[in-house]
């Protein structure tokens, strides 16, 4: 069986969808399955920035040309099995079996976080999704999602968990220090600082506390810093920005917060949670979306609000006992993801569907 794998997310985001490529490669790399071979196909070149016409140049040759013209030919030739790890970007030819893997619908639930070309892009998944044999999502949630937004038979579905790159064995997880001057003892939130990452909610806790005359710890914040949140207004003076790190950067983080603090409103899984308890930092979230799947009895949930977030913030930093259990169960629930598992699940699908 010879399945090609869509990589083109590797070349156009930094997010969680890239990862999810990264690991799932990995892990069918480590697992080398007798009788399956797999490649990339991808077009191998980045498009991270936003400065146009660049921008918008390379989008439209990646998803107008490439995708349609010569990724189609490869495929001919090559494979017995076409997996979109992203979108149904490339129509694959007739005969050829299609595994989609789909991480949620915040573009149906939330279309405001999103580009034109963006939803444009997402309408035509919207469309091809009834001819695709096997659809994989990545949480109980989102898989419920596909049934009820999409009419999604659960027969078609199959969850397969993703898993987190870093290990709680420090010599298996190098970390770095960041350039920046980090503050002894601070809060922590990892994500694409759009909309839907909630950083409002946590500015208004901060608002909060100071109005309760409450010393919060500085919040470091690490993500790509994008336009919508230069529009919220002055942020709280102990916050700092550090922009996108690197990985070994991240586990310096992780391992040294007083908890990952992660108000987001809609998740398909919420990778920053299963890497905090890897690196045994508690977590702070509240009970939405897939959170409740990943977190597990292992995160702290507050209602999303700024009283239950400062309640629950509070109570992590006065209450040793709780986040040492927060720690404890957060490793106990990090076993349950593993990019292996994540491959060799995967794998069946794709026998499955072959069979």
């Amino acid at each position: 069986m010879r399945v090609a794998i869509d990589t083109n997310g590797l070349y156009t985001t930094q997010a969680g969808v890239a990862r999810y490529i990264r690991g799932l490669l990995k892990g069918l790399e480590e697992l080398r399955a007798p009788g399956l071979e797999h490649f990339e196909l991808g077009w191998p070149v980045e498009n991270f920035g936003y400065a146009q016409p660049q921008r918008a140049l390379k989008t439209a040759y990646r998803e107008l040309f490439w995708t349609q013209f010569v990724a189609p030919q490869i495929l001919r030739r090559r494979a017995d099995l076409l997996h979109s790890t992203v979108n149904c970007l490339i129509p694959p030819p007739k005969g050829l079996r299609h595994v989609l893997s789909i991480m949620d619908l915040a573009f149906l639930r939330q279309p405001e976080r999103f580009r034109r070309w963006q939803r444009w892009s997402w309408e035509r998944l919207l469309a091809r999704v009834p001819a695709v044999d096997r659809i994989i999502t990545i949480s109980r949630f989102t898989a419920d999602e596909v049934m009820k937004l999409l009419g999604v038979p659960a027969s078609k579905i199959e969850v397969v968990y993703l898993a987190s790159d870093f290990h709680a064995d420090t010599a298996a997880t190098i970390e770095q220090k960041p350039d920046e001057q980090i503050p002894a003892e601070f809060f922590l939130f990892v994500g694409s600082l759009e909309p839907g990452k909630n950083l409002a909610l946590l500015r208004e806790v901060y608002e909060l506390a100071a109005a309760q005359a409450v010393v919060l710890p500085p919040l470091v914040i690490v993500g790509a810093r994008w336009e919508g949140v230069g529009r919220e207004g002055t942020p709280p003076q102990n916050w700092q920005y550090l922009g996108r790190q690197p990985d070994r950067a991240l586990v310096y983080l992780y391992r040294r917060a007083l908890a990952l603090l992660f108000p987001s409103k809609y998740e398909g899984f919420g990778l920053p949670l299963c890497e905090a308890m890897t690196l045994q930092c508690p977590v702070i979230c509240s009970p939405v979306a897939s959170l409740p799947e990943v977190g597990g009895n292992a995160a702290l949930f507050a209602e999303m609000n700024p009283e239950g977030y400062l309640k629950a913030m509070w109570e992590v930093m006065r209450n040793d006992q709780l986040r040492s259990s927060l720690i404890e169960r957060g490793l106990i629930q990090a076993r349950n993801f593993s990019w292996q598992k994540c491959a060799a699940e995967t794998i069946q699908v794709y026998r499955s569907t072959c069979s």
